[in-house]
Formats: C-alpha cells, structure tokens, sequence
C-alpha cells in the first residue's frame, strides 16, 4: 500500500515528523517497508506564464519564449529559448531560473544558436518527477505565476509504502490507515465526507444476483450524459501517481480514487455497451462451460465454472472482483455509465488471480476482505466526483443485499488481558483504547462484550482483541520482565534406560548419530519392508518424499552411499526416529533404534589383521544395548535382510527387533562393494531394564562339567539352551555354549554341541556325587526333549 504523506494528513494530522509518524505505524504492526521523497531535490524553480512565442531565426526546431515569472522575482519578462512542441502563448510551466540546481544539470545564462536564454521551460523529466515525456509540464491556468513550484507542486512530499500483512485489509484504504494513526497516537480523525447524490434521472438497470453466497450485497447506478474529454483534477492525478497508479481518463481515475481512499474497489461499464445486449438485466453468476472473455489486460480467458462474473443477458462483461471486460471498457466516446459497487465474498475470489497469473488491486483486496458496510457509500462517493468533474445525471442506486457476515461478539475478560499482558490495565484504559479502536462495546460484570467491526475480518476470539489492546497500548510499553519459573530437577529412573543412555552405549561402541527425514522415497517402503500401501502424504515436499517411513532402513543405506561417495570405508551409523504404519482405519506411530555397520572391524593399524565387520560383531553390540537382560536369536527372513544371515531378537516372550546382512538384491542395487550387517529395535523394549540385585559372595570353589550332545543339524543351540536353564537349579550358576562341531567322524545331518556347566553353593563345598546328579538331570532332559545322545 502506496500513498503520499500529505493525503493522509488531510484525514489525521498528528503533530509527528515523518519517520516518527512511520515508528509508530511500524511499531503498532502497520511496517512502514519505504520512505521516499515525491521529487528529488532541486531550487529555484517557478510557476511561469509564456507570453509570447517566436520562431528561432536560425533554427527550426527552436523557440524565442517570453515568459513572465512574476515581478516580484523580475520586474520584466524573461527570454527562454525552448524546443518543446507544446510550447504556447499563455501557458503555465514551471520554469528554472537562473542559478537553479535541477537534479541533472545547473541552469546558466547561456547563447542558443546567437539567441541569449535566461532560464528553461521544465518538463517533468528535467524536473525527475517522472518519466520522459513529448512536452513541457502544463499546469492548470489557475497556477499562481511566481509561486515556488516545489511548494505550488507539494514536491516536499513524502511517499509511505506499507508491507501489510493478510489480515490487514481494511488499510488497504487511506480512510483505513488513517483511523489506525488516530487510534495509535489519539490524534483526531477528520472522516471523508459523504454526501448522498441525488437521482436526477429515473434510468436504472436490474440486477439479479444468482449466487447470493458469492456476492452478498451488489450496488449499481446509472450516470448518463457525462463528458469524458474533461481531464481529471491535478490534485487527483498526483495523488494517484503518488500512490503507484497511472492516469487513466476522469471516470477511471475517480474509481481507482476511491478504491485508495476507501479501500473498496469498483468498476465502471460503458452503458452502451451493454445496452445493445440486454433489456437491461445485469447477472451476478458463474461461468458456463466454454464462455470467454478479452480482459483490460488483452488477455482472452477461458472461463472456468468456479469464476465468478458480472454479466448481462448475453454475454459476461466482467470477471467479478478481479478484472473488467475489454469490450465494456470506459474511453473517449462513452457519455453513459454503469458504475459498480459489491461486496465479494474472500473465499470465491482468493487464489484465483494465483491460477489465472492476474494482479489487480481490486483481487488483492477483495480477497482479503472489504468493509461491505463502505460499499454503499463509496457509490455514493465516486459519484459526486464524476459529476463534479465530468458533469451528467445520475440515476438511483439499485442495491441487492442477502445474508452478510455476522458479527459475533466477543467477550473480553479483564484478567485475561492482565495474564497474558503481564501488565495491570484497569477497566477505564480498556476502555480508552477500545473507543480510540472505534470498536462498539458494552460491559457486563467486568467483561467487555466487543462488536467486531465490518472491516476487521481477523478480530474472532479473545485473544485477538488483547492484541489489539497491545498494539494501541504499545509494544514498547510492555516491560520485557523475564518468567520467574523454579526449576527441579527430574528424577532418572534406574529401571528405564533413556534413549540419552543408549546413545552413549553405541557412541562409545564407535558409532555416530544420523537424523533423517521421517519422509522416504514410496520405493524404499516397498523394497526394504515389502510394503506396498504405506502412510502416503497428501502435499509432500518433493516425489522422493511422498511416503511416511515405517522403518529406518532406508536414511541408513542413503547416509551409507552418501559416505562412500565421499572415501570414507568404515562406517557405523544408528539413529532413533519414529516410524509409521497403517493398521486397519487408523494409523501408528512407534520409536525405533535401528544401526548400520559397514567396512573393518577396527581402524586401520598394526596390531591387528584386517577384517571386515559381521553379523556376530553386530550381534555384540546389540547384548551391549539390553544388558542386563538377556536376549536370544532366532533365524527369520526379512525382506531387508539376506535370506540365511538373518536373526529375530527376542526378549522374553517379545520379538524386540531383528539383525542381519543386507539382501544381495539390494547392495546389488545400491553398488555397494561390501556387505553391509544391519539391525533395527524396538525402542520401548531397549528401554525396559531389571535392576540388578544383591547376592551372597560365594565362599566356596565352583564345579565345572561339560556336556557334549550330538543332535539333528536343524536344532536350534538356544533351544537347548533354554530347556536346560529351565531346570531352575539352586546350585546352577552358568550353562553356555562353548562348541560347535560339524566334520569328520560326524553323520551326515548331524552336529555336536558343547556346553560349560557351572555349579556352586553358596553354604557347602559341592560333591561330585551332587555334581553328577544335576548334569544327569540335564542330559535326561536333552535326550527326552531332542532325542540327544551324549558324545564319548
């Protein structure tokens, strides 16, 4: 939003210079984003009057002006030499004078062609108010000869631009940011005034709104008889320039007026346009399949059906709230209007100058939100301004009104405002401020109920009103009182191991952290998981993002080849992050630690042989993770996981995760020189601890026996392991495997298996007698259970 200062100043004049009057609004959430001056610096330059023009004796192109400055500054006419093709007798131009400093060249007394000049005749490029032109700058005849055209010109001026944000439509007006200044610094608001414009003439057009939902309240007037050859008001033209908008003709420009000065956008149709059409019947409605229509920009759209059109009997003339029709535009000729007052409804016209690649000023308010209670009385406006300057008759306005917004009100609490605040406002400083806003309200047992106003379409909830109170108050009357807040510090169950603690178990295990993105390639669900419907993201950032992960797998692998492409060759990577999966209608989420190995065991050196890492390697660091508890391995498949290298990992009765190499298909797939050993856990049961207790330090020696057992090639060991240590006894204090045989002098679909046995009491020395006791008892159970024959 563009605008010179001194427009502004004719609605609110606070007693502020210019950067203080921009602080303010920037500090009250109105960002003054630029302060310009409206003409570079320059002096000495006058309102003239050319009495005389000549022709140059020696010079074509050339003429011998007469200029009066005024006597005050010469008591005689001034000879000007000028080129200017408007140059004429009893022209008002500004002049520079002698001695003046213009922004590109220093004016001197010079000889032209054997003719003494003494001065020059200015147009507005060698004034640099704008851009170059054919011709001097003509001023009205009523300039005042002799005044300083810096002043007669108000070239002290400044611009404001303001970077509003969305929510803020209703400064998207002067009338808008003025109210805002007078609330800010309680200065007084002069309103534009109003006057109703009498019909003279009975003429009106009918308008039938089809879509009441899209348009709400339409206004329509009829203007007969009005003469466009009038140029539009300087003051008018220069507020308008000032403001960003190019000069049009008369009707145009006061439309685009008071659009700046109003904030509500409007448009004009020439009336015979439409007339050769219609009965007079104007329609409010979507497009139909296969209608087009040549815009103001040149453009000939396609019409879609969700756009909404201003239209007649035949075809549309406009494309509501954005742009007009080419075809029904004002120009030169047009004696009749029909002129344009509605309130479109922001849902039907925001996006739209998106998708169709339109900028308008009428689309970027209309989308955000226009006062429809100033709908009425900027027809009534922009009337009295065509018939002030262009003359006609105007007709009746023809006004359609549905269901408009409701303004619901809002309850606004006193202690509230002080909590979230932090500051101690009384009912009488709410009060001020909420009547400096101009918000209607009334209190009820110390609650504000708050009418929100019909040009505030973001003030909703409580907190938007405190917000507001903040603003006025101002921000920076708000000490910055830094929490009070009592810190304890919470107790760290021995029983859980926090991810915090798992970390450090595999950073000092020599691995490093990785966080990847949640969002994976739909490709790695189905390959890594076999997992062909995963959670599917409606607006993902990229195609290789569309899937939610459920597994960890694929960041690993894509970190892995990351590494490599850059000569790193041993690498160990974990990471903890959260996995997603489709169970029926709902969805789950889950914690998982999953660990990527990949290259030598250890670092380059001497003391040891290379030696690639490997699934028992892999396999330690997992024991490591859920000590104290005890986990066991069972053979799977995955289809991750390389068909015979792969491993469940169960905790009690709960498979806690899996390990393995990577499928071949894969490290095929992804060029990977070596194996890669993998495995993924489930987070709650990593966490699950049992505090260790303590026991009785045994005084007496220990027995060792081992038992060697030969059982079927399919048996698993853990089996054996576990109906072994199910036994429960007392004086039991290890079983473990500490052999495994398959060879020579051993039949085919057969192994051997070795275990150590540990036995010890805690009160006596053992005898072989109970030694030998408690291993029958464990050969009988292997020999029951497995069919095993003890090994001579």
């Amino acid at each position: 939003m563009k605008f010179p200062e001194s427009w502004l100043r004719t609605l609110v004049n606070p007693s502020l210079s210019s950067s203080e009057l921009a602080h303010s609004l920037t500090m009250a959430g109105l960002e003054v984003e630029a302060i310009e001056s409206a003409a570079p610096d320059f002096n000495k330059v006058v309102v003239a009057e050319v009495l005389s023009v000549k022709k140059h004796p020696d010079a074509d192109r050339l003429n011998v002006c007469q200029v009066n400055v005024g006597e005050a500054i010469h008591n005689k006419p001034l000879q000007i030499v000028c080129g200017a093709t408007n140059v004429c007798v009893g022209a008002k131009v500004p002049c520079a004078l002698i001695g003046a400093q213009l922004p590109f060249m220093n004016i001197k007394q010079v000889r032209v062609r054997g003719v003494e000049s003494f001065g020059m005749l200015c147009s507005t490029k060698e004034l640099g108010i704008g851009e170059a032109t054919e011709g001097l700058l003509l001023l009205p005849s009523d300039a005042p000869i002799g005044a300083d055209f810096r002043n007669y010109y108000e070239l002290d001026d400044k611009l404001f631009t303001l970077k509003l944000t969305p929510n803020r439509a209703d400064c998207l007006g002067l009338s808008g940011v003025a109210r805002e200044v007078a609330a800010i610094v309680s200065a007084k608001l002069n309103p534009i005034e109003i006057k109703l414009v009498k019909s003279e003439i009975c003429d009106a057009l009918t308008v039938h709104v089809d879509e009441p939902d899209a348009c709400p309240l339409y206004c329509g007037r009829v203007i007969r008889n009005i003469h466009l050859d009038i140029p539009t008001p300087t003051w008018m033209t220069r507020r308008l320039e000032r403001s960003g908008i190019r000069a049009v003709n008369s009707v145009v420009d006061v439309t685009n007026y008071v659009m700046l000065e109003t904030g509500q956008p409007m448009h004009a149709f020439n009336l015979a346009k439409i007339a050769r059409k219609l009965s007079g019947i104007i329609h409010v409605r979507y497009a139909n399949s296969g209608e087009k229509l040549l815009l103001l920009n040149g453009e000939n759209l396609a019409l879609q059906s969700d756009m909404l059109l201003i239209a007649d009997e035949v075809n549309p003339l406009a494309l509501a709230g954005i742009m007009g029709g080419s075809e029904s535009r004002v120009e030169q000729g047009a004696t009749d209007l029909f002129l344009e007052s509605a309130f479109f409804s922001p849902r039907v016209i925001a996006g739209k100058s998106l998708q169709l690649g339109i900028s308008s000023d009428s689309a970027h308010r209309f989308e955000r939100g226009v006062d429809f209670a100033t709908t009425r009385n900027a027809m009534e406006r922009a009337t009295g301004l065509i018939l002030d300057i262009c003359g006609g008759h105007a007709g009746p306005i023809t006004e359609v009104k549905g269901k408009m917004p409701q303004r619901n009100p809002i309850l606004l609490q006193m202690k509230r405002v002080q909590l979230i605040l932090g500051i101690n406002l009384d009912k009488n400083k709410i009060t001020e401020l909420l009547q400096r806003l101009q918000f209607n309200f009334s209190i009820k047992k110390e609650i504000f109920h708050v009418i929100p106003p019909t040009y505030r379409f973001d003030l909703v909830i409580e907190e938007d009103l405190i917000e507001e109170i903040a603003r006025i108050y101002g921000y920076n009357r708000i000490p910055a009182n830094l929490p009070l807040v009592s810190l304890n510090i919470q107790p760290e169950p021995e029983a859980v191991h926090t991810p915090m603690q798992l970390r450090r178990i595999l950073v000092a295990r020599d691995y490093q952290e990785v966080i990847n993105y949640a969002f994976v390639d739909a490709e790695w669900e189905k390959n890594f998981s076999n997992n062909s419907t995963p959670v599917m993201l409606k607006n993902p950032i990229s195609s290789q993002m569309g899937a939610m992960r459920s597994n960890l797998i694929g960041g690993l692998i894509s970190n892995l080849q990351f590494n490599l492409n850059r000569k790193q060759t041993r690498i160990r990577l974990f990471e903890i992050g959260s996995c997603f999966v489709r169970e029926n209608e709902t969805y789950v989420q889950s914690e998982k630690l999953a660990g990527l190995c990949y290259g030598d065991i250890v670092a380059e050196q001497w003391g040891l042989p290379e030696r690639n890492v490997d699934f028992y390697d892999a396999k330690a660091d997992i024991e490591a993770l859920f000590w104290p508890e005890i986990i066991s391995f069972e053979g799977t498949s995955h289809p991750a996981i390389h068909p015979g290298k792969s491993a469940q990992i169960r905790l009690g009765e709960k498979i806690a995760g899996w390990l393995g190499e990577l499928h071949p298909r894969w490290q095929q797939k992804a060029d990977l020189p070596k194996s890669v050993v993998l495995f993924e856990l489930d987070l709650d049961s990593l966490m699950r601890r049992t505090l260790p207790t303590v026991g009785e330090i045994p005084k007496y020696p220990s027995v060792r026996r081992d038992i060697a057992v030969i059982v079927a090639d399919g048996i698993n060991a853990q089996s054996l392991l576990e109906s072994m240590r199910a036994l429960n006894s007392p004086i039991i204090s290890e079983i473990a495997l500490f052999d495994v045989y398959r060879g020579e002098g051993m039949t085919r679909g057969k192994k051997s298996l070795a275990f150590r046995v540990l036995l010890q009491d805690t009160k006596k020395t053992l005898t072989d007698a109970e030694a030998d006791f408690v291993i029958t008892k464990l050969i009988k159970i292997l020999e029951n259970k497995f069919e095993a024959k003890l090994r001579n």
